[in-house]
Parts: structure tokens; C-alpha cells; sequence
């Protein structure tokens, strides 16, 4: 059975904080966004713990949808997305069919207090090695400053 999950405000300024970022403004000025949803779609019943968390499943060959829902604190002419894979905590970038966050659901140019979803797809590819890794996803505006960022340990399989 295919599920989707969708995580909290609570637990987005848990993974935001991993990310190196806090959702208190004051004290940290390097906030341009506030996240409001995250939709990792999909995930399957039969999550595995990996060193206290869930990892959630990814299958080779599947591609997947994210839908990212935040209110930006900026203005901005566009926006990059970086994904990663942590592995050994060195972060391996991860190539995504369309990193520009003005095709992928924002229009663009992004005005401070309006909120936008942020859609794009995780393609797993068949030739991916079966690994446990943290998924790193950024969203960066046009003076590389981070919008979003949020982390979720996955487990790729064959």
C-alpha cells in the first residue's frame, strides 16, 4: 500500500534545526523562510530504524514527488534547489530533473510574506546502490541564501 507522509511544523523546525538553520528569527538572521508543510510521497508501510529515526524506504527504478510548503521573510528574483546525500557526513550531490525553484510550482519573483509549494521529484535510479543515507533538500534564492532546507534518512532499495 502506497502512503503519503506529510510532517509538522514541530517536526520541520527539528529537522531545519539538523539543517543548520532555527525558525526563531532573532536568533538566527540567516531565516528567509518559514516552512509550513512537507509531503514526501510515497512512502510504504515498513519503515526501518536507523539509528533512532525512521528511514523511510526509497525503491530503485521509482521516482519520487515532494511538495514543500513555505511563507517566504525575502524577496527574491528565483530560487536554486541543492539536494544532497549525506553519507559519512560528507554531503554527495544528488542530480534532480529541474533545479529552479521558479519551474518547479513558484512563481517567481518570490515576495516576503507570501506563501508558496515548492514541487519537485527524487528520481531513484535503478543503477543506485541499496544504502542507508540522509536526504538533504535546500532551496536557495538568487544571493544563495537558504529558503528552506530539511533532512529525511531514507533507505534505498532494490
Amino acid at each position: 500500500m502506497t502512503l503519503g507522509t506529510h510532517v509538522t511544523q514541530t517536526a520541520f523546525d527539528m529537522q531545519n534545526r539538523r539543517c543548520g538553520i532555527r525558525m526563531n528569527k532573532a536568533r538566527d538572521e540567516s531565516i528567509t523562510a518559514a516552512l509550513r508543510a512537507l509531503c514526501f510521497i510515497p512512502f510504504q508501510k515498513g519503515q526501518q530504524r536507523s539509528a533512532g529515526f525512521m528511514c523511510y524506504p526509497l525503491s530503485e527504478g521509482t521516482s519520487y514527488s515532494i511538495n514543500v510548503t513555505f511563507a517566504s521573510k525575502i524577496e527574491s528574483q528565483g530560487s536554486q534547489a541543492r539536494v544532497y546525500g549525506e553519507m559519512l557526513h560528507v554531503d554527495v550531490p544528488f542530480p534532480i530533473p529541474e533545479p529552479d525553484g521558479c519551474k518547479s510550482g513558484i512563481q517567481c519573483p518570490i515576495q516576503k510574506g507570501h506563501s508558496y509549494s515548492y514541487l519537485n521529484k527524487l528520481p531513484v535510479k535503478s543503477e543506485y546502490p541499496s544504502i542507508k543515507l540522509i536526504v538533504k533538500w535546500e532551496l536557495v534564492d538568487d544571493k544563495d541564501q537558504m529558503l528552506f532546507c530539511w533532512k529525511i534518512p531514507v533507505q534505498i532499495t532494490s
